[in-house]
């Protein structure tokens, strides 16, 4: 199994964000799955990746030849693919994983998760996601989304095609019971 995580590369947020990175790599590792990320090596990015690694997981990293350029490449991965652009990296990940985390992060994670997530409701794909999110980060995405229900621009169901959890346990427990179906 391939597990994505969605994150911060931001080298300015605060390092509880970076130790739950690293906890959550590790814990992909520990399941016996590898890790899919944007292939950074800064903040959450990097961090998830040393988690991984730091079990014995394999990690492939997707990232464009830009990022490349500008030294932000995570060059200890096991795998590390380059592409032409951000919307190449987008659908490689889709492709390559199985699964689909998003940890606290900025506009980017966002894009990546609304874009993985209409996915799904749309039946391009039914592999599970969850948004990991013990601090509180996302509250006001999950209540903007419940709002949009509300006023009928969200059809009934979609809030409930990801998991909401605060803890890593909760995420690598329902991604396992997901993929054992």
């Amino acid at each position: 199994m391939r597990i994505a995580v969605y994150c911060s590369s931001s080298p300015t947020i605060d390092s509880k964000f970076i130790d739950l990175s690293f906890e959550l790599g590790a814990a992909i590792a520990d399941a016996g799955a590898d890790l899919v990320s944007g292939g950074g090596h800064i903040s959450s990015m990097g961090a998830i990746s040393r988690g991984a690694r730091s079990k014995g997981g394999k990690t492939i990293g997707i990232i464009p030849q830009k990022l490349v350029d500008i030294e932000f490449a995570d060059h200890d991965s096991d795998e590390l693919v380059v592409v032409d652009s951000m919307r190449t990296r987008k659908g490689k990940i889709e492709e390559l994983a199985d699964a689909f985390i998003a940890l606290p992060g900025g506009l980017g994670t966002l894009e990546e998760l609304i874009e993985i997530w209409v996915g799904r409701y749309l039946g391009f794909h039914n592999k599970p996601i969850v948004i990991l999110d013990p601090y509180g980060v996302y509250k006001k995405l999950h209540e903007l989304v419940i709002d949009l229900e509300e006023q009928k621009f969200v059809k009934p169901g979609m809030r409930e095609l990801v998991l909401w959890a605060t803890t890593v346990e909760e995420t690598m427990q329902f991604i396992k019971s997901h993929n054992a179906k």
